[in-house]
C-alpha cells in the first residue's frame, strides 16, 4: 500500500466518486484529507481507526484498491474491535456494491500492539483485477442502454455496470437489453440470452452484471455483419447522389421490395431479410432501418403489437416530420400518423417512440 494509504478520509472521497459507498441508511462521514484518520505511528502501511464507520471505510478502501491484505489499528478494547470487525466485514461483502460483486470473503487476525490492537486483514476475491477495472459507470436508462448497445455491437459476452440512483429490477435491465439490440440493425444478428445479476440485491447504488450468451459463434456473427454491411452499401450506392429525403426513401423501399425483404415465415434479422430467404416483421424493420441510416435518414425500429400480437415496424423522419412505415403490409408502402396506426390496431410505447402527428 505504501504512500497510497494516507487516511480514511481520502479513501472515502475516492469511494464516493466511484459509487462504492455502503448502502445502509446511516450517512457516511467524509472529511477533508487534513482531518483524515492518520496512519499508525511508525508504520505508513497501517491505518488507524477509532470507530465503526472508519473501519468500514478502511475495508472498502482496500477493496477499491484491489489489495489482498492490509493492517488496521484500533485503540479500544479487543472484544469491541473483533465485534466491529465482524460487522464491518459482513457489511462490506454484502452491502457495498463493489464488495458484494468482487469479494469472496474477508478474514482477519488481531494482535496486541502497546495499548492498541492491530488487525491483519486478508481479502480473497472472486473477480480478477481485469474484471473490476472493466466496470463502467452508467446512470439513467440512456446511459445503461448505450453501454449495452456497445457490448452487443461487439458481440461481447459480459458487461458490468456501476449504476447510481437505481431502484429497478432484472426485468428492467432485460428490457434495456432488448432496446439496445434493436437500436443497432447492423449488429442485431443474434439476440442473446441475457442473465442479470445485481450486487447487492437492493439499494440505490448497485453493480449490475449482464452475461450474454449467443446462439451462433463469434466467427459467424462477424462474417454476417461484414456481409450485411457490404450489401447495405451496394443497395444504397445508387442513392448517393440524391439529396431529397422522399426520393431516398422511395429508392430504399424499391430496393427492399425487389429483394423480397418481407416474408411472414422469414428470419428476424436484417441479414435474413437482405441475404437470406426474407425477414419477418422484425427482420424487415431492421433492414429498412439499416438502409435509412446508410443514407443519413433518422430511423428506428418500433417493438409493438398489431391486433394483439407482437409486431415490428419503423418510425422514420421525413421532410414532413416523423412517420410510421410498415413494410410487412401488402400493397404500396404508406407513411402514417399516430392516429391512423391506432385505428388499424397498432399499439406501441409512446414514451419511447417519436410522435408522428
Amino acid at each position: 500500500m505504501g504512500k497510497k494509504i494516507i487516511g480514511i478520509g481520502l479513501a472515502a472521497l475516492l469511494l464516493l466518486s466511484t459509487g462504492c459507498a455502503s448502502m445502509l441508511n446511516r450517512d457516511y462521514s467524509y472529511v477533508a484529507p487534513h482531518s483524515a484518520t492518520p496512519v499508525a505511528e511508525g508504520d505508513s502501511n497501517t491505518m488507524r481507526v477509532e470507530n465503526y464507520q472508519e473501519l468500514v471505510n478502511a475495508l472498502i478502501y482496500l477493496v477499491n484498491q484491489g489489495e489482498e491484505s492490509g493492517s488496521i489499528r484500533y485503540s479500544g478494547e479487543e472484544a469491541d474491535f473483533k465485534k466491529l470487525l465482524d460487522e464491518a466485514c459482513l457489511e462490506v461483502t454484502k452491502e457495498d456494491p463493489l464488495g458484494a460483486y468482487a469479494v469472496d470473503y474477508i478474514k482477519y487476525s488481531v494482535l496486541s500492539i502497546v495499548g492498541s490492537y492491530e488487525a491483519d486483514v486478508q481479502i480473497t476475491y472472486r473477480r480478477t483485477r481485469e474484471q473490476v477495472s472493466s466496470i463502467v459507470d452508467a446512470t439513467g436508462a440512456a446511459a445503461i442502454r448505450s453501454e449495452l448497445s456497445r457490448a452487443l455491437s461487439a458481440f461481447s459476452t459480459e458487461v458490468v455496470l456501476r449504476i447510481s440512483y437505481f431502484e429497478e429490477d432484472e426485468s428492467y435491465i432485460q428490457q434495456l437489453v432488448r432496446e439496445a439490440y434493436l437500436s443497432n440493425p447492423a449488429a442485431a444478428l443474434d439476440f442473446p440470452d441475457a442473465q442479470v445479476a445485481m450486487y447487492p440485491d437492493s439499494g440505490q447504488q448497485r453493480i449490475v452484471e449482464v452475461t450474454l450468451t449467443y446462439h451462433q459463434s463469434l466467427q459467424t456473427l462477424e462474417s454476417r455483419r461484414n456481409s450485411l454491411a457490404r450489401e447495405a452499401e451496394r443497395l444504397c450506392q445508387p442513392l448517393e447522389t440524391l439529396t431529397n429525403t422522399r426520393e431516398k426513401l422511395a429508392g430504399i423501399i424499391r430496393a427492399l421490395q425487389s429483394a423480397g425483404v418481407y416474408s411472414a415465415q422469414g428470419g428476424s434479422t436484417a441479414y435474413d431479410a437482405l441475404l437470406g430467404d426474407g425477414g419477418d416483421s422484425q427482420g424487415a424493420a431492421l433492414a429498412f432501418c439499416l438502409l435509412c441510416r446508410q443514407v443519413g435518414i433518422t430511423c428506428s425500429v418500433v417493438d409493438g403489437q398489431k391486433n394483439g400480437e407482437s409486431h415490428f415496424w419503423n418510425v422514420v423522419q421525413t421532410a414532413s416530420g416523423y412517420r410510421h412505415v410498415d413494410l410487412s403490409r401488402s400493397g404500396s408502402v404508406t407513411y402514417d400518423l399516430d392516429h391512423t396506426m391506432t385505428e388499424q390496431g397498432y399499439v406501441w410505447d409512446t414514451q419511447q417512440v417519436p410522435a408522428c402527428s
